[in-house]
């Protein structure tokens, strides 16, 4: 990594800072008068520091071609923005922001105004903040910043908690009272002081959406309806049936294409058990998951969000698996249009026509012998390859990072874990496994 995780961390509480203090200005300009924008009472907004890291993870060596800075940069932003939004729905039931009076917006939680702007923050940030804030953190006594960094992760995590408890019971408020569970109860009655009242007002004040669920919720209370239907629309079950069935079509896709172009059978496999492309499992998570709403538009209009979707998955795939093991797993460097190595035109155009393939073609089919299962042993069978596939993930991991040490290190240390994955994993068992794999520094 370029910055160091002291620096990252320095860079989260800066950038939170500034976001509070951006968003924080322009809501007083709107509305002309002092409103806290931020999810915690202090004066921080997450989002941002979150983004910040991001960029200070995945676009330094991006710098030489900036249109590509700005373009990956707005992807980022843009997939943490919907992520949130989407994850605080899911808890909370509400929405807290919503861009639906905005052009060019996706079910209201992005929209491209605001994408735009966090491309240029991306740029901004990597070229003039970046260098300048590493100057700054340089002049703070290293155990002093130390100290302060733990001091203000500590209040950052009671104010969170603080946050969570008042939005639970604020929650609680938007349903029948028959709908509120007895430990939610119990909570709530604890918490209900001077403090909860207040940052419950504080968040009706910052977002004022959730005032406008709540009305919504009284006056229109539909009955909860059961499905009888094993992982309906686009659902957690149908998600994870789905990673599976990509993570397998994707190894075995990928076999056949080596055999047919490099007159091999090589093994394309993300883990150490069974052929299954991780990348590919959570690639038809990411095109099922975001483009669901978008299944019946045109295959150019597929193609084209196929194509710049999957170009940035790939090419951040590319660098958390750098980051994490120390190893490249492709190299696109003797393809033309190629980007630092990680992805080029010609595989960005087969996302796009995977993604038309997948949602046009192969994603109806197998939602419908999905839905065929029945409900208890569809679960039963979805947890049990979820166990699997997370401890198959971690002995790979583990493995990987083994391996990675044995060529990096001269004398890796002798613990009794390392000797078991020594024994288990040898050097010619995972180069059978991993044969493109690159150990980088």
């Amino acid at each position: 990594m370029e910055y160091t995780t002291y620096q990252l961390l320095w860079f989260f509480l800066v950038y939170a800072l500034l976001g509070w203090l951006g968003e924080t200005a322009l809501a007083a300009a709107r509305k002309g008068r002092l409103i806290n924008r931020g999810f915690l009472s202090a004066p921080f907004s997450p989002v941002y520091g979150l983004a910040s890291v991001l960029f200070a993870l995945f676009l330094p060596e991006l710098r030489d071609t900036p249109i590509f800075l700005f373009s990956l940069g707005m992807i980022l932003a843009t997939a943490l923005e919907l992520a949130t939004g989407v994850l605080l729905e899911r808890i909370f039931r509400q929405k807290w922001w919503d861009y639906s009076d905005e052009r060019w917006n996706f079910q209201g939680y992005i929209c491209l105004k605001y994408s735009l702007i966090w491309g240029v923050l991306a740029v901004l940030s990597l070229f003039v903040l970046n260098p300048l804030l590493t100057r700054l953190i340089a002049l703070i006594p290293r155990p002093l910043g130390n100290l302060l960094l733990l001091i203000l992760f500590i209040l950052l995590a009671v104010d969170f908690l603080g946050s969570w408890a008042a939005l639970v019971q604020l929650n609680g408020a938007l349903k029948e009272p028959t709908e509120i569970s007895r430990r939610w109860k119990r909570i709530s009655t604890a918490l209900d002081n001077a403090v909860t009242r207040y940052i419950q007002r504080r968040m009706a004040r910052a977002y004022p959406n959730l005032e406008k669920e709540r009305i919504r919720a009284q006056r229109k209370a539909a009955p909860v309806q059961i499905s009888q239907v094993f992982a309906s629309g686009c659902s957690f079950y149908k998600l994870a049936c789905l990673f599976f069935i990509g993570a397998f079509l994707g190894d075995i896709i990928e076999t056949i294409f080596c055999r047919l172009t490099a007159g091999v059978w090589m093994s394309r496999s993300s883990v150490v058990y069974g052929p299954f492309s991780i990348v590919w499992g959570f690639g038809a998570v990411l095109l099922t998951a975001i483009l669901y709403r978008y299944r019946d538009r045109s295959d150019s209009f597929v193609f084209l969000f196929g194509t710049v979707l999957g170009g940035a998955y790939e090419y951040i795939c590319s660098v958390l698996s750098e980051l994490v093991f120390g190893t490249v797993f492709w190299d696109y460097s003797h393809l033309p249009f190629n980007l630092g190595g990680r992805i080029n035109l010609l595989y960005c155009f087969f996302w796009g026509i995977a993604a038309v393939v997948w949602l046009k073609l192969c994603y109806p089919r197998l939602s419908s012998l999905i839905e065929k299962l029945p409900i208890r042993v569809g679960k039963i069978l979805t947890w049990v390859l979820i166990v699997f596939m997370a401890i198959n993930m971690l002995i790979s991991a583990l493995a990987l990072g083994r391996y990675t040490q044995r060529h990096t290190t001269p004398d890796p240390e002798p613990t009794a874990l390392g000797q078991l994955l020594d024994q288990r994993f040898p050097d010619q068992r995972m180069e059978r496994i991993y044969p493109n794999a690159i150990i980088v520094k």
